[in-house]
């Protein structure tokens, strides 16, 4: 994958587009009859970052707070704690106000119908957003109209139409258009895709992979189809319980899963092949709840591999291979798990 050039990068291609530390965001909630207070931790110190030109997958049971992440990068919803760089700059501080750092950010939503106002028409929809900024109207309109070209609906048809009188998939290629209306360069997608038919699917996302390139953009991309994120995925990375447990690239991931529930989510995969039929369960019991997560690993009350060490230590991410990271003691070396590999100097 070669980095995106633009002139707008101030940290040069090799600089991440977006890097994550630390991110929190609880949510307070009552408890019981009484005046007492508990919190959702549904992002709980996180980190990654998003290369230049790349697609990075996000992949997770619900509620794992994948869709929370997006918010919080977004700045629709205010985070606790952490860290939220844009090529560098602080998203929402002086250097890069929410208001310029939206110029260069935009996201596309599960719903297509919700996503858009009723009472505007498409044209208009998509050229909102630039008039606010201060796009005279007339060229908003033009602009408008050539990407829903781009998106493979014909002006002349489409552009005065509303909502209503939209299929889902033409619903969603207004949505991808009128997130490109501002030129941005980075486009979160949340669930974008997974409401669509099948056939409509794959042609929204070759839209993506042919917009990418023609643009230049980099991409955020949360799903629950891993077949969908092997597709369209550069990296992958994999939450549980409001923490990343696996980083690294699609291959190595999806091919390869170091961490015990990348393992259980692939396997939980449905195979046409009828030699290859699951008879048991990947995994066992319920997410834990996310007011009272379990102590050590959130992940091993529910792992085949679990040890006592596990419920007293909370792994940290560690990189494992070249760009790839899990966060399990079976996989660090020197850890107190039975199968954690030995270091060096112990080999020796």
């Amino acid at each position: 994958m070669t980095p995106a050039l633009d002139p707008r990068d101030r940290g040069g291609p090799g600089q991440p587009l977006v890097s994550v530390r630390g991110l929190v965001k609880h949510f307070p909630i009552k408890k019981g009859l009484g005046r007492a207070r508990a919190v959702v931790q549904a992002v709980d110190g996180i980190d990654f970052d998003i290369l230049k030109g790349e697609t990075l997958g996000v992949v997770g049971e619900s509620g794992c707070g994948k869709s929370t992440t997006a918010r919080l990068l977004m700045g629709l919803i205010p985070h606790d704690r952490g860290d939220l760089l844009f090529d560098g700059e602080a998203i929402g501080g002086r250097d890069l106000p929410l208001r310029d750092f939206r110029r260069q950010a935009q996201m596309v939503f599960q719903d297509s119908y919700s996503s858009l106002n009723p009472r505007m028409t498409i044209e208009a929809s998509i050229s909102f957003g630039p008039r606010v900024h201060g796009t005279p109207a007339r060229r908003a309109i033009e602009e408008a109209r050539a990407l829903l070209a781009r998106v493979g609906l014909e002006p002349a048809r489409f552009a005065g139409r509303y909502p209503h009188e939209l299929s889902g998939g033409q619903r969603q290629r207004v949505n991808i258009a009128r997130a490109l209306a501002l030129n941005p360069r980075l486009v979160v997608l949340d669930e974008a895709v997974s409401a669509l038919d099948k056939s409509v699917e794959a042609q929204v996302l070759n839209l993506l992979l042919d917009l990418k390139e023609e643009f230049g953009l980099t991409y955020l991309f949360i799903s629950h189809d891993l077949n969908v994120v092997r597709f369209i995925c550069d990296r992958v990375a994999v939450m549980y319980l409001g923490r990343v447990v696996e980083i690294g690239p699609a291959e190595a991931v999806l091919g390869a899963p170091a961490h015990p529930y990348t393992a259980a989510l692939l396997a939980s995969m449905p195979s046409l092949d009828p030699d290859r039929r699951t008879e048991e369960p990947p995994l066992a019991g319920d997410p834990p709840n996310p007011i009272d997560p379990p102590s050590g690993c959130r992940f091993h009350p529910r792992c085949a591999w679990g040890e006592p060490v596990c419920a007293k230590e909370d792994p940290a991410l560690a990189d494992i291979g070249p760009h790839h990271a899990v966060a399990c003691l079976a996989r660090q070396p020197g850890a107190a798990h039975s199968r954690a590999p030995l270091l060096e100097r112990e080999a020796a």
